[in-house]
């Protein structure tokens, strides 16, 4: 099915969109050109080739998600992967529900929204020729887009799901985006490929694993969603300090599926959380980790969003 002309008009005003709507995430600004690398990037990548021909809207309609299916609607298919802000739902239940119609279940893949994969690579800021660690890869398309900034061979992504995993190596194959795909439990990492500059994670978790951060290199980044006791996710920037430990602050709030081996709730106080916690000020707590855990501080000192 041919979709090149059409796709290539609406990454481009994708990309006209964005680059008109700066913001500054807490000191991770964007440069003169709008999107530096990711502007590139983002243009280069065909984001429809890596969005499965069936896909779920994230929104109930008459009691399910719509399935989306691109040999019926082509364009209608079309049309929702180049929505700036709406994520699309690839799997539910872990797998169990097939993509035959609308369903009931529970999100566990999917190709994030544009803006926050754009806005989680560049928190990231990942420099040419660093080796990256991926974890989730889901459709693929983060890490394609990461490999265009730091080159092939560079990109190890880790996909818990096995199908997703040979679907997403598939699709990165085909665009020749040498990624290296692993099929397996992303809370270990994956230690043969470290250690690494840049690690970021597309599922959020209550505790940062002890893997990412013994794979991380000295004065590396680490970008992670953590949950939080204010009903949302918070995207925080750590840096390896050099001692076995990491320590950042968040930059944003958002929304991620959890990482599958950390879905059981906790109270926030268990994984580091004081008791008094204001969401008002969730830009001013600084997380620090290492192997025995975490703890999350306020700042007051740091000024407010």
């Amino acid at each position: 099915m041919t979709t090149g002309p059409d796709a290539k008009a609406l990454r481009e005003r994708c990309a006209r969109e964005m680059a008109g709507h700066p913001r500054d995430y807490l000191g991770v600004r964007r440069d003169a050109a709008g999107f530096g690398w990711l502007r590139e990037a983002f243009l280069a990548v065909r984001r429809e080739d890596f969005v499965p021909d069936r896909v779920w809207w994230p929104h109930l309609e008459d009691g399910a998600c719509p399935l989306i299916d691109r040999a019926l609607a082509p364009r209608a298919w079309l049309k929702s992967v180049y929505l700036l802000r709406t994520p699309l739902i690839t799997q539910l239940d872990d797998g169990a529900t097939a993509a035959t119609g609308p369903a009931v279940g529970a999100f566990t893949s999917s190709i994030s929204s544009i803006t926050v994969t754009v806005e989680a690579l560049r928190v990231l800021a990942p420099q040419p020729g660093e080796r990256v660690l991926e974890i989730g890869t889901g459709t693929g398309y983060s890490a394609a887009l990461l490999a265009r900034r730091t080159g092939p061979g560079t990109v190890t992504s880790i996909e818990i799901s096995a199908d997703l995993a040979e679907a997403a190596r598939r699709r990165l194959d085909r665009a020749g985006a040498g990624v290296r795909v692993i099929a397996g439990d992303g809370e270990a990492g994956h230690s043969e490929g470290g250690p690494y500059q840049r690690i970021i994670a597309t599922a959020s978790v209550r505790r940062i694993p002890p893997a990412w951060i013994a794979q991380l290199a000295p004065g590396g980044t680490l970008v992670v969603p953590l949950a939080s006791p204010f009903g949302c996710d918070l995207t925080v920037r750590l840096t390896a300090v050099g001692d076995g430990r990491v320590t950042g602050r968040p930059v944003a709030t958002v929304e991620y599926m959890r990482l599958r081996g950390q879905r059981v709730p906790e109270a926030g106080q268990s994984y580091g959380w004081p008791a008094d916690t204001d969401p008002e000020q969730w830009a001013r707590y600084t997380i620090t980790a290492d192997a025995r855990g975490q703890t999350v501080a306020l700042d007051d000192d740091r000024p407010t969003p």
